[in-house]
């Protein structure tokens, strides 16, 4: 039998009365939701307002200066007029189907070419030199310092170091006993860059995910060699899941920089080169020639594509992680409440 008791205004002060709202919880009032809130609001307020003026301000003046050209042009009744004019998305046209259609698809070629092929070997030899970097042996310490010396040298000087190996008489002809143009406009200028490119950043993605490894705790691997595994399935089913939170994060750095590869190609083959021309170099090479509007559509668009890739890949990647992770709240936040009223 079920017995209801109705609590009365002179017992809702009492201090049962009290505990049970207590256990049922109680919202907080408005005005400190409200306070706290406002709190926040002022907290951030001038880390986002540093973010306005570095990234927001250029942006916009940058999408502005898209939208005129400069020089001389005629005007509706035929007189020839100086200086900036108002073209609305003329560049865009002339990006996408007009006479630098040909130069944009290329560049833009190249630089999705460089993205995944560097992305890709920079992250297989980066998880590789990590796992190097994680075992104890002796002279370890020599062997991590010298892993990270191509990262410790500018792209300048690392671009200078390659074009000299790649030369008609360097020593990569040397060594494949091959003459090979490798710094002249075409494929061979490519996989130079590539190659270049990957010797420098690969040591980033170890770092980083040698920073990973050393977070794993070594009781894991213990028991799951006492299990039977092997060294391969010890990789897949502890090494990799639980090391992939920073070896996300790496390459989500290594895409982003790569997108806006300029130096390295500039420095070892050089600018206005097609085989190796990127959106970035376009991009300062019209700018360079004072033809600032086509220079700020190139450089709106470069924007653009590098925040869809930054998206898609957190997206994709990122949101399989979080849905996870809220499933496994609410699962045990509703078994922990069913011990409650159990109780």
């Amino acid at each position: 039998m079920t017995t209801t008791h109705d609590e009365t205004p002179s017992a809702a002060g009492t201090p049962a009365a009290d505990a049970r709202r207590g256990l049922t919880g109680r919202r907080k009032p408005k005005s400190d939701v409200q306070g706290t809130r406002r709190l926040a609001a002022l907290l951030l307020s001038p880390t986002l307002l540093v973010l306005a003026l570095v990234i927001g301000y250029p942006v916009l003046a940058g999408f502005r200066e898209s939208l005129y050209a400069r020089g001389e042009g005629l005007d509706a009744q035929g007189f020839v007029v100086e200086g900036d004019r108002f073209v609305g998305l003329g560049n865009y046209t002339a990006i996408f189907q007009g006479d630098r259609a040909e130069a944009f698809w290329n560049a833009f070629g190249n630089t999705t070419f460089f993205t995944v092929t560097t992305v890709i070997l920079e992250t297989v030899i980066g998880v590789a030199m990590a796992l190097i970097m994680n075992r104890m042996f002796r002279g370890r310490s020599v062997v991590r310092a010298s892993i990270l010396v191509p990262w410790a040298i500018p792209t300048a000087i690392s671009g200078l170091l390659w074009r000299w190996i790649f030369q008609a008489d360097g020593a990569a002809n040397a060594l494949l006993r091959e003459q090979i143009l490798w710094t002249a406009d075409g494929f061979p200028a490519k996989i130079a860059v590539v190659i270049a490119e990957v010797w420098k950043t690969s040591p980033f993605i170890g770092l980083l995910v040698l920073a990973g490894l050393q977070m794993i705790p070594r009781d894991v691997y213990e028991a799951a060699r006492v299990d039977g595994a092997g060294a391969v399935q010890q990789f897949w089913r502890i090494t990799l899941p639980l090391v992939k939170p920073a070896l996300l994060v790496a390459v989500l750095f290594r895409l982003l920089d790569v997108l806006r590869m300029f130096d390295l190609p500039a420095v070892l083959i050089g600018v206005n080169q097609k085989s190796v021309e990127t959106l970035t170099m376009i991009a300062w090479f019209e700018a360079s020639n004072l033809r600032y509007g086509s220079a700020a559509a190139y450089a709106t668009v470069l924007f653009l594509y590098i925040a869809l890739i930054a998206y898609l890949f957190v997206k994709l990647l990122g949101a399989d992680i979080i849905g996870e992770a809220r499933q496994h709240t609410g699962r045990s936040g509703r078994g922990g409440r069913r011990k409650k009223v159990a109780a």
